[in-house]
């Protein structure tokens, strides 16, 4: 409703009995209503610099708009219509990939605002916001600034603004900190090497600057692969639990520890997890991230500043009981067990659409081939039916191997010694682990060695490699198949994706094939990575675990996205050259192999070599020589005679 139709109008005239005195507590109903909302947009960046009789328009125009958990409040291609500023609640950002797979790239409540692309282009919105939980925003219609030009430029300006920030947000990939200020101000904060000056807006604290600096190396950071964060998060909140279940965190501290964590998990505050995933220091950079982006949180939800560190410390609260030693690989375990049910759900559907294949070639009769050359007839169904049993056994593979995530060394603190844990805490936080992931996660029986050996991590890249050759095969195959369309085999037609060539005309190429190739080659070099990190380990840690993680989620990441193109752009498109097929199983000399049990093999092998010599089909040949009638020979080359065992005649 309009902020002017809060009087409930309509009221009063309808019942005129009601005393001046109710008619007075609806006005002020109404005034404080306005208030409110006047009070409200003043806190809201987008309206900077108005003067109170502009912030009096924009609140004459504001609609509120209540929405239940789950309700969009715009989507993506829909139409740009207003700015949204959330006066209570949550909103989730989304937006949906080709194939329908949802990515959440911000969150936003009290104060924040979006959509104020409308104001700048007329294209459709190219992401979606939807409702947390029950929310109300505030909208002002992009009409409102056609018709209010002198306040539309102020607001203009603060857009420009707010969309200069969240680029720089997006882009930041920094050598020095200066590049991410947003404000200019700073909060000042030491660690063992001295002072430094860290970015105010950011919840990240001095080790995660150092990092930064330290360790530009691969460009990809901890968000790029938002469920590690969670993970971490994951682990922090157990550890935070069975600190306070002990006695060793006040339940002001542990309740404020637990909210940041739950929120981290919940997908906030990702953009904060900056640390390059390749980094010396066995992961400390990445567990004293999370650390500090805890703690900073945890420090506003107190009541506090970030950087405040006396009242919740990084280390002496959030890390409490902890080592990077065991929360940083348990962090891991978890994030691949979780990243592992995603790749099982893109494999399923792609497995589904070859077995969709299979069935729609099931009476395509072709030729079977093996080293290359002719052998025995097939049908197209079946090729396809073992291309997607060949995916299926990767299913419990997988499932197989992500089971050894299961055993963590939570409570092994430094080396497995358990040093600076109270010798409860590993069976408590472990309850909770268990708890908080849904997953039966078990401790170690000896944390020492669980401490330094990455076994696990071998045996799970084996098997994602061993997805990646089949996978690899397969894309052979279908090259193989498809390939011509005059000179090759022809036997099928893959959907074109895009021109082939920029000099020869109408060429067509195999492109989705070739790329799932390409993954496989770098999942395969993976795993080699991931070999020789493990094998690196020295004494009672390995150090190398990061780049066994970044190697296994840039695996799984790959592959994800390779079988979702693989499927959605390939083998859903699929057909049969069925004509094709069926003239190269009458020409092929591989045809006598189903006539051997019927002429006899001195009668077959006669028809092969002659066949070869005059370049003649094998069917012709038969009926010429009136080896067997036509509908003789129809009726063993039927399909359902030649793709599978049947009785033979009895020799002598």
């Amino acid at each position: 409703m309009k902020a002017g139709q809060y009087q409930a109008q309509g009221i009063t005239e309808k019942h005129p009995v009601f005393s001046s005195r109710i008619e007075k507590q609806l006005k002020n109903l109404y005034i404080m209503s306005i208030n409110e909302i006047n009070r409200f947009i003043t806190e809201i960046e987008l309206f900077k610099g108005l003067v109170a009789t502009e912030i009096d328009q924009v609140v004459s125009a504001i609609e509120t708009r209540k929405y239940l958990a789950g309700e969009y409040l715009f989507q993506e291609s829909g139409p740009r219509e207003a700015i949204f500023m959330i006066y209570e609640g949550e909103v989730e950002l989304i937006k949906k990939s080709p194939f329908g797979a949802e990515t959440k790239l911000s969150y936003f409540s009290r104060f924040d605002f979006l959509g104020e692309g409308s104001l700048t282009e007329e294209a459709p919105h190219s992401t979606s916001a939807r409702a947390k939980h029950k929310t109300t925003a505030l909208l002002l219609s992009k009409s409102f600034f056609a018709d209010n030009g002198p306040i539309a430029l102020k607001i203009f300006s603060n857009i420009a603004r707010v969309i200069s920030r969240r680029m720089r947000q997006a882009n930041a990939r920094m050598i020095s900190s200066a590049a991410q200020y947003e404000s200019g101000r700073t909060r000042t904060e030491h660690d063992l090497l001295g002072f430094r000056e860290v970015p105010y807006e950011y919840y990240y604290g001095i080790q995660t600057l150092r990092a930064l600096e330290n360790f530009n190396i691969s460009g990809v950071q901890l968000n790029f692969y938002p469920v590690f964060a969670e993970s971490l998060a994951m682990v922090k909140l157990a550890a935070a639990k069975a600190n306070h279940d002990l006695g060793l965190l006040s339940k002001s501290l542990a309740d404020a520890i637990v909210r940041a964590c739950n929120e981290i998990i919940n997908g906030k505050y990702t953009f904060h997890f900056v640390v390059d995933m390749i980094q010396g220091g066995a992961g400390t950079s990445t567990n004293m991230n999370a650390n500090e982006v805890i703690a900073n949180r945890a420090l506003e939800i107190l009541g506090h500043q970030r950087g405040q560190y006396e009242f919740c410390h990084p280390n002496n609260h959030v890390n409490l009981s902890q080592s990077t030693n065991d929360a940083y690989p348990t962090a891991i375990k978890i994030a691949l067990i979780r990243s592992n049910e995603k790749l099982l759900e893109v494999l399923t559907e792609l497995i589904a659409s070859f077995k969709i294949k299979a069935n729609e070639f099931a009476h395509v009769i072709k030729m079977g081939r093996t080293q290359l050359q002719d052998a025995v007839p097939m049908t197209l169904g079946q090729e396809f039916e073992a291309y997607a049993v060949m995916l299926e056994e990767e299913i419990a593979r997988l499932n197989q191997n992500v089971q050894l995530f299961l055993e963590v060394n939570m409570g092994g603190t430094a080396i497995g010694t358990g040093i600076n844990a109270d010798p409860r805490y590993s069976g408590i936080v472990i309850n909770y682990l268990r708890e908080i992931t849904g997953k039966p996660i078990i401790l170690a029986t000896n944390l020492v060695e669980a401490t330094q050996d990455t076994g696990a991590f071998i045996m799970y890249s084996s098997a994602v490699k061993r997805l990646a050759v089949k996978l690899s095969k397969i894309s052979n195959d279908l090259r193989l198949l498809s390939s011509g369309p005059r000179a090759g085999f022809n036997e099928i037609n893959l959907p074109p994706m895009q021109p082939g060539s920029t000099i020869m005309p109408g060429k067509v190429n195999p492109v989705i094939p070739e790329v799932v190739n390409q993954i496989a080659f770098k999942v395969i070099g993976n795993d080699l990575t991931v070999t020789m990190a493990a094998e690196a380990g020295q004494l009672e840690l390995n150090v190398m675990e990061p780049i066994i993680v970044y190697s296994l989620f840039e695996s799984i990441e790959m592959l994800k996205n390779g079988m979702n193109t693989l499927n959605h752009r390939c083998i859903k498109g699929i057909t049969a050259n069925e004509d094709r097929c069926r003239e190269m199983v009458y020409n092929s000399i591989g045809l006598v192999t189903a006539l051997n049990p019927v002429i006899g093999y001195e009668a077959a092998t006669r028809l092969a070599k002659e066949a070869l010599e005059k370049n003649r089909s094998v069917y012709d040949l038969v009926l010429e020589h009136k080896l067997l009638s036509q509908e003789e020979l129809n009726e063993i080359l039927d399909p359902k005679n030649m793709i599978a065992p049947r009785i033979m005649p009895k020799q002598g």
